[in-house]
This record gives structure tokens, sequence and C-alpha cells, in this order.
């Protein structure tokens, strides 16, 4: 008899929840899932209530047998687990809004996952997922943990370095976007297709393109060079890539990029919005408020489409996918943030890459389709890896030098004064959830 199948989810209350559990009911056959646990803190109890009751209505209208389960209580959700996903936001959207708004003050790029914005959010994070790292060790040792909260390349270097539970996998949802927007302007179905990705979290490059398992590579980069802005995401300014850049590259870059192939003209489109009283964070805001009214509907028993407006439309679909192919040791090839081993042989064996992997169930393993990374993109890389690995140790040591190097290091700030200023008010801004830089004061 197959062991019960137990999930927590922390950060339950997240508007994301519905598309994962979407994806378990759709996937209920080959991952039959017993105890599905919805946590979240205080702060979100609402939130909770409210999409855990979606969740039941789902699952009800599935005819599925799948208990969930609400609570507050973390280490109640992970005793006995088979798998952990995290998907939280340490001080709620208001974070983010600030982490968007100060440093557009300054004049720079101001974005949650990039540049002084992403620095903070992994300076808050970082220190709550080791915890519940810490707390699987002792309470489900032998459960994958499955972390799609951003900034997941720094969040999966700090596990790498510090924690004492080594089944850790980050996800993100970007190489699935743009196989999806490949396959759309090829006018082919999603399934067909499957890229070899490497790199870093939120800068991955697609090196070979495979269309019903032949190499297509070459026509395809001609075809996305004349449609390139169709690939996007809803939290990036769409705009096209410079033909003649791409043609010279040759490899796909992700959405994410812009921010630092296009600095000059993200920065401009920023500004203006900024000026004109929005950012990226307000927008989520609303879009939030919509999908809770629509999820407190009690005849609402499904994902609804709205939910595709939020960045991270796809992430829980990839987070069921990743866990029934360890569940099923399918084998398969996803791309998953994991330690670098002896793939990539420019990097330390113990940094996180993101990069195609054969999931096993012992996890995954990296794809060697390159030994290391081509001169046009090693320095950008090796440059965030830098600010990447400064920011998980200034995370967990509360170091303030630490942390100033991984602004002033990051391309999109890369000004020793104003990167000096910034660090100093975000740092008072976010002071409530940086005990660790605050530490007897």
């Amino acid at each position: 008899m197959n062991k019960k199948i137990k999930i927590a989810v922390i950060g339950g209350g997240s508007s994301y929840t519905p598309e994962f559990i979407e994806g378990i009911i759709k996937r209920y056959e080959e991952l039959p899932v017993d105890e599905l646990w919805l946590v979240d803190v205080e702060e979100g109890k609402e939130k909770l209530n409210i999409v855990g009751n979606l969740a039941k209505r789902m699952v009800e209208e599935a005819k599925i047998p799948m208990d969930i389960f609400l609570t507050l209580n973390r280490k109640e959700a992970l005793y006995g687990a088979s798998f952990v996903t995290t998907q939280i936001r340490v001080g709620m959207l208001e974070a983010r809004n600030k982490d968007e708004s100060i440093p557009l003050s300054h004049g720079f790029i101001g974005q949650e996952t990039n540049g002084p914005g992403g620095l903070f959010k992994g300076l808050r994070t970082i220190p709550v997922l080791l915890e519940i790292a810490d707390d699987m060790t002792n309470l489900c040792p032998d459960a994958w943990l499955i972390n799609f909260t951003n900034p997941v390349g720094m969040v999966t270097e700090a596990f790498s370095k510090y924690s004492r539970h080594r089944k850790f996998i980050g996800l993100c949802n970007v190489p699935i976007g743009v196989e999806k927007g490949i396959a759309e302007i090829m006018g082919i179905e999603g399934d067909r297709i499957r890229i070899d990705f490497a790199g870093l979290n939120h800068m991955v490059y697609g090196f070979n393109v495979f269309i019903d398992g032949e190499d297509r590579t070459d026509e395809v980069l001609n075809i996305y060079i004349e449609n390139s802005a169709s690939i996007n995401m809803e939290n990036i300014d769409p705009m096209e890539w410079d033909k003649g850049f791409i043609k010279a590259l040759r490899l796909i870059p992700c959405p994410y990029h812009k921010y630092y192939y296009k600095t000059k003209d993200m920065l401009e489109n920023d500004i203006v919005k900024f000026k004109e009283g929005r950012n990226r964070a307000e927008e989520v805001m609303e879009v939030e408020r919509s999908l809770f009214a629509l999820y407190k509907n009690r005849e609402l028993k499904h994902k609804p489409k709205e939910l595709e407006k939020r960045g991270g439309a796809y992430y829980s679909d990839a987070a069921c996918n990743l866990i029934s192919s360890i569940y099923n040791d399918k084998g398969d090839l996803q791309v998953v943030n994991t330690l670098n081993g002896n793939t990539i042989k420019d990097l330390d064996r113990n940094n996180a890459i993101e990069i195609t992997c054969k999931i096993t169930k012992n996890g995954p393993i990296p794809y060697r389709f390159i030994d290391e990374f081509p001169i046009p993109i090693k320095g950008i890389i090796h440059q965030i890896k830098a600010f990447e690995v400064l920011g998980a140790e200034a995370a967990v040591e509360g170091n303030y030098e630490k942390a100033l190097l991984a602004m002033i290091t990051n391309p999109l700030v890369a000004n020793d004064r104003e990167g000096h200023k910034m660090l100093d008010e975000l740092l008072q801004a976010h002071r409530s959830y940086l005990t660790n830089f605050f530490k007897g004061i």
C-alpha cells in the first residue's frame, strides 16, 4: 500500500492557491493526495479562510476523496508531510510597495525580485524560510521542500549554505511562460515544445528548442526575432528586442532580461508610472481585491480565469507537475533551481542554478547540455551570482557590509553613494521584518 500523501502549503492564503488545487485535482489519478494543509499567519487569516473555502468547494465539485485543512499552526501542518510548498510574502504587498517605490524615488528600477527590491525581499524572506526548513528536519525529514517564494535564486543559495534540511528545490514559472509563448508564435500545442534552459533564476536563457523531439533551434530563433514582444509576463512591460542583438546572441532571453539589457527603457517606463502614482505593487493589490471578491462567491467552484492577470501564473501548476514527477519517479525533464554540482564548470558546485533537470524520486539531476556559460552571458551571470551569494549571507548574518556590497554589486544599482542611501532607507522602512540587522536595538 502506498504511503499516505500529505502536502502542506505554507502561504496557503495566497491568491495562487486555487491554481494549485486545480493542479492536484487534474492529477489525482497519478498523485492521490489524502490531505492538503493550507497554512498562513495571523495577518493572512481572512484570506486563508476565503481561499480555503473555495478549495473545499473545488474538491467537492471534483468528487475526489481529499481532505483540506486550514490552520495557523505551521508545525501541525508540517508533521508527517510528504511535500511542502512555500509561497510566502513577508511584509505582505505593503512591503512590496516599498521595495518598488523607494528605489524609484532615487531614480533606480524598483522591482520585487531584481535590484534593490529583490535584495530586500530576500533579506526579509530567507530567515523565515530557513526556519520552515529547520522545522521540516524535525517534523517531516523525508519531505521535499518546493519553494516558489521569490527571489528563488537567492533563497536556493541560502538553503545550500545554511539549511540542515537538504531536500529542497526552487521553482519559477518563467521557463514555462517562455515555452508557452514560443509555442504560440509557432502555432503549435504547448506540449509539443521543449527548450533546454540554463542560467540563474530570472536570468535563464533558452539554448536549444525541440518540437516533437526534433531540434528546430535556428528556425525558432528566426521566428522569435520577429515576434519577441509577444513573449512576456503580466508584470513586465512588453518591449521588442533589438533584432540584431538576438541574432548575435543566438539564445532566447527571458522577459526579466529586459531589466539588464534594456535598463534605460524599463526605468523610463517605471518612472513615468511612479510620477503618476502607480507601480506594480498597487496594480497587484487591485487584482488581489478583485480575485478575493470572486473567491468569496459560494457559487464559484473552479479557478477563475482572472487569476492569469497575476504575474505568477503557472507557478502552482508547475509545482504540482514537479511533485507528481518526484512521487512517480517519472524521469521527465523540467526546469528547476537546484545545486550546480559538477554541471557548470565556471560556478561553484554549491551555487544554485536554474537548469533543465531530469526529475526522479531522489530529486532533480541537472541535464548537462553545456559545460560552461558562453562568453556573451558569462559576465552578467557571475555578477548576479555574486549578488545572490552576498544577499543570502547578509540575510542570515544580519551583515550590513555584505548587504551594502550586494546592493552596489547589482548591475541595476552600480552606484556606491546612491546604493548606500537606498540600503539605509530600505533597512529603516523594513525594520520590523529585519530582526537580524537590528539585534539588541
